[in-house]
């Protein structure tokens, strides 16, 4: 999971956003320290699901600073998407009283979002954007059992919706990895 994080971190520029997806133990946060490593942070990639969103510093590929906001959108939106609800005004609304609504809906310059558990807000978060699908296996071949583990197979699916070119040059640097 970090080398698919370094090499997609690789191919970052300002102003991406990247949706993590993907249950309990898949594999995210994994991910997400392969993405930090890939844009040279020195400080330890956590979940943020307790703080919402951390912010941390390092550079691009092309040595120009980058700066990350990494988000847990897990606690973000709760009973407000039930059907019925202004599902997009009551969670901009929430996302405006955690000071994350600009830097989400228009990233400043040098800024890379990176969103766990944003899936369901994909729609307003950015036109341009990658999404990012960690599916795993259980951790043992009990028919019966939930438990994850470490060990169990994971299948990753990123679509990029408006990359573009730079999508093909993301899946070939995507290929070096599992090659």
């Amino acid at each position: 999971m970090r080398q698919i994080g370094i090499a997609l971190a690789r191919q970052l520029t300002s102003q991406d956003v990247v949706l993590l997806s993907g249950p309990l133990g898949a594999g995210k946060t994994t991910f997400a320290q392969g993405i930090g490593k890939g844009l040279g942070i020195d400080e330890p990639i956590v979940s943020p699901t307790f703080t919402i969103a951390r912010e941390l510093d390092g550079h691009f590929a092309s040595g120009a600073p980058a700066h990350l906001v990494h988000v847990d959108a897990y606690r973000i939106g709760g009973v407000m998407h039930a059907p019925g609800n202004d599902t997009m005004g009551a969670l901009m609304d929430e996302l405006e009283s955690l000071g994350l609504d600009e830097e989400l809906e228009d990233p400043s310059e040098g800024t890379v979002v990176l969103m766990e558990w944003g899936e369901h807000m994909a729609g307003i978060l950015a036109d341009t954007r990658l999404e990012v699908h960690i599916h795993r296996s259980e951790g043992n071949d009990e028919e019966d059992s939930t438990e994850l583990s470490a060990d169990g197979e994971r299948v990753v699916s990123i679509v990029g919706v408006g990359w573009g070119e730079r999508f093909d040059n993301l899946k070939r640097a995507l290929q070096e990895v599992s090659d």
